[in-house]
């Protein structure tokens, strides 16, 4: 497969230990960023079309899918999520085992 330009700047990044370090914390924002983008790109979508959608603007879209925005909001997750035929997950995951805990499975609430 062929890089993209992208991926080459990751790379390089990569190569940074402060990056890395940034690039840890910022993991959940950035999977958000990619999980929009990806959803909009796979419903045949570019950002000026989902926010007529939504009835936002480009600018807000690309906010959305940017890796270093972390102000998304729930409800404005959901109404991506609706638009492109998706649904909103939040799961808090503990750092720390606790002995001798039994953890639920991964069942999905509804």
């Amino acid at each position: 497969m062929k890089k993209t330009n992208f991926d080459r700047y990751l790379e390089g990044q990569m190569a940074d230990p402060e990056f890395v370090a940034q690039f840890q914390h910022a993991d959940e924002a950035w999977d958000v960023a990619l999980q929009i983008a990806d959803l909009r790109r796979h419903a045949g979508l570019s950002q000026k079309e989902l926010a007529k959608l939504l009835n936002t603007s480009q600018q807000q879209i690309s906010r959305l899918e940017s890796p270093s925005y972390e102000g998304h909001s729930l409800s404005m997750l959901r109404r991506v999520a609706e638009a492109l035929h998706a649904r909103v997950r939040v799961v808090f995951e503990s750092e720390i085992a606790v002995a001798g805990q039994v953890a639920e499975g991964k069942e999905v609430y509804r």
